[in-house]
């Protein structure tokens, strides 16, 4: 998305090898102030997921004039900006130590005082430096985030589940010559919760597929589609959640151990879940939307 805030040739250099990747985390206290040829950057981020493959890293944060006063957009907002540099720029801290989604390893990294210069600098989702055209870059970071997140949800849950069942075919429970396929509660089990997965997951596809359609024949998206998407991402990852527990529960002692598709699943899903795109708060934003409120920007 970054890309199409940046001169082509800069695209290029970021971009354009075969592993060039661009990663980035949250720096709430960063800043970066204006120096001669650029930009003065100072500060730490934290879950950037991708980063320990990345090539280039970004570091989205308010910007200042070398007197300390805030820059500002000429529509009056706060003038944010993303600096882009090599990797090797940063230092790096391995704290991703976590109970699951550990193949992200979203590290943290830091710089005080590296300057960037102007072209490495992003100001993103300002229309106005947008230099692609293309539908896909009419939506924000935040839809993306969301769908992601939404979709890695429905994809444990849909392994747990169908691990659950070719688990149910063979397996009988402790002390009883019954499969457990022939238990009319497994198969109350299942049924139900294919049917919630299944819902769940038309619906994310609903909401990205009707913003798409609506982007392509009003060229914007509408605040109505950003709350759609909000609203279906975070629902399909609280039922993918619910889903794991479910399953998990009742695939008994087998769950628990490390060399069976289930224990690893579900500290995956959780600590999806505990994302900020699985906040149960996404649920009153919708609510006071379609309340005919003023819902917070913020997630949407």
């Amino acid at each position: 998305m970054a890309s199409a805030y940046v001169d082509p040739a800069v695209a290029r250099e970021v971009w354009g090898g075969p592993r060039d990747v661009l990663a980035w985390g949250q720096g709430p206290k960063a800043k970066t102030v204006r120096a001669p040829g650029g930009w003065s950057v100072h500060g730490s981020w934290s879950f950037a997921s991708g980063s320990r493959h990345a090539t280039w890293l970004g570091a989205m944060c308010p910007s200042f004039e070398t007197d300390g006063a805030a820059c500002v957009r000429p529509d009056g907002k706060p003038w944010e900006r993303t600096p882009l540099f090599r990797r090797e720029k940063a230092k790096i801290d391995d704290v991703w130590g976590v109970m699951g989604l550990r193949g992200t390893g979203s590290d943290t990294y830091a710089v005080d005082g590296l300057i960037v210069d102007e072209a490495h600098t992003v100001t993103r989702e300002y229309a106005p430096h947008r230099r692609e055209k293309g539908y896909l870059y009419r939506f924000q970071s935040m839809q993306l985030y969301a769908g992601g997140f939404a979709s890695v949800a429905l994809g444990v849950a849909r392994a747990m589940l169908d691990a659950f069942i070719d688990l149910a075919k063979t397996k009988s429970q402790a002390w009883s010559s019954e499969k457990m396929r022939d238990n009319h509660a497994i198969q109350t089990i299942i049924g139900y919760w294919d049917a919630a997965w299944k819902a769940a997951r038309a619906g994310l596809h609903l909401a990205l597929r009707t913003a798409w359609d609506d982007v392509v024949a009003t060229g914007e998206l509408s605040l109505d589609q950003k709350v759609n998407i909000r609203q279906a991402t975070t629902y399909a990852i609280h039922v993918s959640r619910d889903l794991c527990h479910a399953i998990f529960h009742e695939a008994g002692s087998t769950a628990i151990f490390n060399n069976q598709p289930f224990e690893r699943r579900l500290r995956d899903i959780n600590s999806v879940s505990q994302q900020t795109q699985g906040r149960r708060t996404h649920f009153e934003t919708v609510g006071l939307y379609r309340l005919g409120g003023e819902p917070d920007m913020k997630w949407l």
